[in-house]
């Protein structure tokens, strides 16, 4: 597998040789880019002689005036994002981590940065008032929450003559991070994933309807994941306000009993069957024919809608592993185990949606995932990087021999 490893003008700069090094003795056919401030702390011919590739530091060809040759490189970034499987950046220093927050393109590797579909790890390094200053903390939040992955700095004497945050994570612990994310390449290949997604709506008359507040963030994510991750996916959503991830089949839906039809006509097909979504469990007996006037009280009989998961499991076939989710706000694990039982899924993934700042809305999310036997926290995370968390577990339910890698160091703010 490749692997680029980007390299950025701070002192640590000299330390992206050893992490080279490192990630080729794990089989890793390793490519190098560089700032030209990188090169202010250590030669291209390092790298070139570490890796026996050329090594990139512009976007331009060295031959002035050479059309053809400038040609030719302003479109090898282009070529380099679409060969790679995970681009590290390491050293990254502040001014590159403002660079891809802000989706600055002005040298080799902030493009490279925008072009690439990779997995991406940063590991940043500076000084430590640089480090702890809003901006630089802003960024990592932006960062975060478009699923880049940050190896967080360690603490202790800096070149400046500081003490605090800014050292360049340990080399070890970025090789984990690159390792944890290539681990997932293709291990979904061969599977159909069925994901739900989204909140379904009961209408109460022509402009009304019965809801929730999930904003379908989750299931999207997950959707995304899979599809990163080698399968073959087919997306049942209710509405939201997102772009369908690409390359899988979308089936948009409004009510729960859209819902269960669309999701019980392609159950043969799916290897894997993860309920993301958020199912209306009641709706009007009878709803309006014309908008419902203001003209006082207001009472609406309503019947239970269909229980989807049950029924997808009364209906499993071949080994399906199926996963439900549920979003509880007392007596959470209790309830979640509960419903898991009742349900007779492989496990489910709790959600609490009574902390602030996670699940309904929010880019982020932590959750328990819940099997028969054991009960997994998975801490605050992106949702980006938790649909991968829940993913290796439910890679693990069915290769249980397997030892799932642990995600490398994640930033949180």
């Amino acid at each position: 597998m490749k692997v680029t490893v980007g390299v950025s003008g701070g002192i640590a700069a000299y330390k992206a040789a050893e992490l080279v090094r490192a990630l080729q003795q794990h089989a890793l056919d390793v490519h190098v880019v560089m700032t030209e401030a990188a090169k202010q702390f250590i030669q291209p011919l390092t790298f070139a002689s570490l890796t026996g590739h050329k090594v990139i530091s512009s976007l331009w060809a060295d031959q002035a005036g050479d059309s053809e040759a400038n040609l030719a490189s302003a479109i090898e970034h282009i070529e380099v994002a679409q060969n790679t499987d995970a681009l590290v950046v390491a050293p990254a220093t502040a001014g590159t981590l403002a660079k891809f927050a802000h989706g600055i393109a002005d040298d080799f590797l902030s493009t490279l940065y925008l072009a690439t579909t990779a997995p991406i790890i940063v590991a940043p390094s500076m000084n430590v008032n640089m480090w702890q200053h809003p901006a630089t903390q802003a960024n990592l939040d932006t960062l975060a929450a478009r699923n880049v992955r940050i190896v967080p700095p360690g603490s202790g004497y800096l070149a400046c003559g500081m003490t605090g945050e800014g050292r360049l994570a340990e080399t070890g612990a970025i090789v984990e991070a690159v390792l944890s994310v290539l681990h997932r390449r293709n291990d979904l290949n061969g599977e159909t994933v069925l994901v739900t997604a989204g909140g379904t709506r009961e209408p109460l008359d022509p402009v009304r309807f019965l809801g929730n507040r999930s904003s379908g963030k989750m299931g999207y994510a997950l959707a995304e994941a899979a599809v990163r991750r080698g399968a073959r996916v087919i997306l049942v959503t209710a509405p939201t306000a997102l772009r369908a991830p690409a390359n899988c089949e979308v089936i948009p839906v409004t009510t729960t009993a859209q819902m269960r039809e669309a999701v019980l006509s392609r159950l043969d097909q799916a290897s894997i069957v993860i309920k993301a979504a958020a199912v209306a469990d009641y709706r009007p007996i009878v709803a309006s024919e014309q908008k419902m006037k203001r003209t006082g009280p207001l009472s609406v009989q309503f019947e239970p809608t269909e229980d989807i998961l049950a029924e997808v499991v009364a209906r499993r076939h071949n080994g399906q592993l199926i996963v439900g989710f549920a979003a509880e706000t007392e007596n959470v694990v209790a309830h979640g185990r509960d419903k898991l039982l009742r349900k007779g899924a492989d496990a489910i993934v709790l959600n609490d949606v009574s902390r602030e700042g996670v699940g309904f809305d929010s880019d982020r999310n932590a959750v328990t995932f819940l099997t028969r036997d054991t009960a997994q926290d998975l801490p605050e995370m992106s949702k980006r990087d938790l649909a991968d968390r829940i993913l290796d577990e439910v890679l693990a339910l069915r290769r249980p021999q397997m030892v799932v890698a642990e995600t490398g160091p994640v930033f949180e703010a």
